[in-house]
This record gives C-alpha cells, structure tokens and sequence, in this order.
C-alpha cells in the first residue's frame, strides 16, 4: 500500500489491463450489432470486428509500453 501512495509502484498497468478487457467486450458487441442490424451490414460489422480488436490491442500495448519505459528508467536512476 505505501508503494501505491508514495508512487512508487504504478496502478495505471492494470487498470489498463481491464480497460483492454472493456474495449474487446465492446467491440465484440457493436461489431455483432453491426452486422446483424439493417444498418451496417455484415462486411462493416466484420471490419469493425477485426480493426476494432487489433486496434484496441495496439493502444493498450502502447500505453503500457509507456509504463514499462518508467519502470526500467526507475530501475537505472536506483542502481546509480
């Protein structure tokens, strides 16, 4: 606990974790709504499927790489 108040230890990599999880339900179920309303169609629903999760993918993989960047900085300023 005193890592987390004194910043010491980053809490953001795993909200960004279940974040990643919402995002991939979301996609899912807009994607499964697109295709099967009169709406969209079947091939937008199917793009939004694919370039929705690996979109998704890719930001959160982005925001963590961002973490780990901090955490190794962290880890050169403490053995100097």
């Amino acid at each position: 606990m005193k890592d987390i108040f004194f910043f010491d230890s980053m809490l953001t990599p795993k909200i960004i974790i279940f974040i990643y999880w919402l995002g991939l339900i979301s996609v899912i179920i807009g994607a499964l709504g697109s295709m099967f309303s009169g709406y969209g169609g079947f091939w937008s629903g199917l793009g939004i499927l694919v370039f929705g999760l690996i979109g998704t993918r890719i930001w959160c993989e982005l925001l963590i790489v961002l973490f780990k960047i901090n955490e190794n900085l962290q880890k050169i300023a403490n053995r100097q």
